[in-house]
Order: structure tokens, then C-alpha cells, then sequence
């Protein structure tokens, strides 16, 4: 059953790139407010689906590139001109397999030593919806420890991942409190927002972060219209592209809200991204996995992007800055999706779903 149903959602996926490409197929490369508005048009459900707005942002996004291939500037120049020439970057991904305090203390060592002065975890195991005074005490144990070895001055950033009911948020914030996070991402359950970030107010002044499930500019309005989100964190790939999420920075803007985009997906994705942060003024901080995929992803892009002092260097070359290597592609192209199921989520940092108390 499980497996018939994540067939059906990859199908829906593919149908939607299949017929927008259609859709796409012939058009001028300069009309794309024309191509998105035949797209609006054409998708009934676009406001609401995943599936069609992620399809809208490949399209987007590859627009992008090759305009500014096509007219050699960088991606960072259409979209405003250039704001910042460096990018701070926090590490994610990094505390694979990593259950004990030990383990979190030994690899953040290892990041900090690469140039990160800021990284980003989920402490809270396979808790979901609620925690109890085991789990609570095993998250502040993994985060005193990456606090104790990194040391005061590198900012860590809490990852909730959106799993608890409001309860349990407000515990594990009360108990975090004392690490000086720089923000506590998704707390809540999403739909709980609206009420649930009220309650949160109360019990925190730290940033609160959240928006990587934002698909359209209008969600992002909804959450900021009530002065509940700090940060806010639109992802290109599932937010319009280009077109999506520059709506959502000016809409930021007129909130004074900062913004950390989501960026968990691929190596042409982080180079949209950075291409995006290159123009934005009102940019906390962006989020990277680029230095912990397989080297095949880094070589994919041929492998532009090196932490200096923090930050990564905004590339000058045109479009997304980026040339794919087709060899890559071709060796790692997969003939059939054969999703499994496994008691750990997707969403969640391999082989960290555990507890480390419990035996």
C-alpha cells in the first residue's frame, strides 16, 4: 500500500514536468511572466500543489540560467543586481549516524575545522509529536555538547523539522534556551502555525525560522501579516522559481522579516540559491548540505563552491554560475524509482532517528 501510494505521488511529479514542458515547448525565452500565467491557467490546483509549482520552478529556474548564459551575466544581475559578494553558510547534514553527545561534540569539531562558523542539527531522536523528560534530557545533552566544543562564538541552530504538538515545543524550547541558539526552526506542527506561534511568543525572544513549505508568495503574507516569523525560509525548487521567491523577499521586506532559504535538494539547486542570496539585502544566513553529499553531486557541477572564512564566494560566471558535467549524469541516471519504506523519515538526518539512552 505504502509503496503504490509513493508510486502514485512520483507519477503525479513527472506528469506535471511532462506537461509543462509540453506547455513550455516553442515559447519565447523572454515571455516567462506569459509562460507562468498559461501555467496558472492550465493548472487548477497550482495555489495548492507541490507537485505543479515544483514543475514551474524547473522551468523557472532553467530560464534563468540560460538567459543569462545566452547574454553572459551572472543570474544575480536580473534579479536586482549584486547586494553581497559572499554568502555566510551554515552546515547541515553533518551529524550522520551521530545518537550520542559524543558523537555530536566529535563532528561539530570536524565542521568548525572545515571554516563553518555556524551549523544546524535536530537533537530530539525518533520523538515525534510528543517529548517526555527522557527525550528532553537527551536533546539538551546533544546540544550542551556541541556547545562545549565549538564554543561560544559559533552560532548553532535548532531543528525542530515541524514534528511537535505545541506542548512539547514550548518544553524543548524552555529547556534550549540556555545554548543561545541563533533560531528554532519549524517548532510546530505545521498547521498549528497561526495559534501555536502565538503561544510560542510567550515563551521565547530567539528568532523563530520557518517557510520551507511555503509554495506560493500569499503564505508568506498569511504568516507575517500576524508578527509570529522571524526568518523566513522559501525554497526555490517548491516556491515559483525565481519569480516565486523574489515576490517573497519583497514581501519580507515590507515585514523586516530576514530570510535563510531552505536549500536541501541538489548542487543546481545551491546554485540558484546562492544566486538569489547574491542579490538579497535582508539574508540572515543560508543553509548548505553541499560540503556533506557524495562527491558525485560536487563533480555534477564540477565542484565550484569552497567554505572560506564561512562564507562561499558568489560565482561571476553567467546564468546560475554553474556547467553541468553530462558524464555524471549519465552515470548516475536511475532507469526506475523503486521508493522504500523505513521506520526513520525521510526528513531527518540519516541514522539519527534513535535514542541514545533507551537500550
Amino acid at each position: 500500500m505504502v509503496r503504490r501510494y509513493l508510486l502514485g505521488e512520483l507519477t503525479r511529479w513527472l506528469k506535471a514536468l511532462e506537461e509543462i514542458r509540453e506547455l513550455a515547448r516553442g515559447k519565447e525565452i523572454y515571455a516567462l511572466p506569459k509562460l507562468y500565467w498559461e501555467w496558472y491557467k492550465h493548472e487548477y490546483y497550482l495555489p495548492f500543489s507541490i507537485e505543479s509549482v515544483s514543475a514551474y520552478s524547473a522551468i523557472d529556474i532553467a530560464v534563468y540560467d540560460l538567459l543569462g548564459k545566452k547574454h553572459g551575466m551572472p543570474a544575480y544581475i536580473m534579479l536586482g543586481g549584486l547586494a553581497r559578494e559572499k554568502i555566510k553558510v551554515y552546515a547541515n547534514g553533518w551529524y550522520r549516524d551521530c545518537v550520542s553527545p559524543e558523537c555530536f561534540a566529535e563532528k561539530a569539531k570536524k565542521v568548525v575545522s572545515m571554516g563553518f562558523k555556524a551549523l544546524k542539527f535536530d537533537p530530539f531522536g525518533p520523538y515525534f509529536d510528543v517529548i517526555d523528560r527522557r527525550g528532553l534530557d537527551e536533546a539538551v545533552e546533544r546540544v550542551r555538547a556541541v556547545r562545549e566544543a565549538v564554543g561560544r562564538y559559533v552560532d548553532l541552530l535548532i531543528e525542530f523539522h515541524g514534528r511537535f504538538n505545541i506542548a512539547s515545543a514550548i518544553s524543548a524550547i524552555r529547556e534550549l534556551e540556555q545554548f543561545d541558539p541563533l533560531f528554532y526552526e519549524e517548532p510546530i506542527h505545521p498547521e498549528k502555525n497561526l495559534e501555536g506561534l502565538r503561544r510560542l511568543r510567550t515563551v521565547t525572544s530567539r528568532r523563530i525560522a520557518l517557510g520551507e513549505r511555503i509554495l506560493f508568495p500569499e503564505d508568506a503574507e498569511r504568516l507575517l501579516r500576524e508578527g509570529l516569523v522571524d526568518v523566513l525560509q522559501p525554497d526555490i525548487t517548491n516556491c515559483l522559481g525565481f519569480t516565486g521567491i523574489t515576490r517573497i523577499r519583497a514581501i519580507a521586506e515590507i515585514y523586516s522579516a530576514e530570510l535563510a532559504p531552505h536549500n536541501a535538494f541538489g548542487p543546481i539547486q545551491h546554485a540558484a540559491t546562492i544566486q538569489f542570496d547574491a542579490s538579497t539585502n535582508n539574508l540572515l544566513i543560508q543553509e548548505s548540505f553541499y560540503e556533506f553529499w557524495p562527491e558525485w553531486k560536487r563533480k555534477l557541477i564540477k565542484d565550484p563552491f569552497k567554505i572560506e572564512d564561512g562564507n562561499h564566494l558568489v560565482p561571476r560566471r553567467p546564468g546560475l554560475g554553474i556547467y553541468v558535467e553530462d558524464s555524471v549524469l549519465h552515470e548516475f541516471r536511475i532507469p526506475e524509482a523503486r521508493p522504500q519504506y523505513s521506520e526513520e523519515p525521510v526528513w531527518v538526518v540519516k541514522n539519527t532517528w534513535r535514542s541514545y539512552t533507551e537500550k
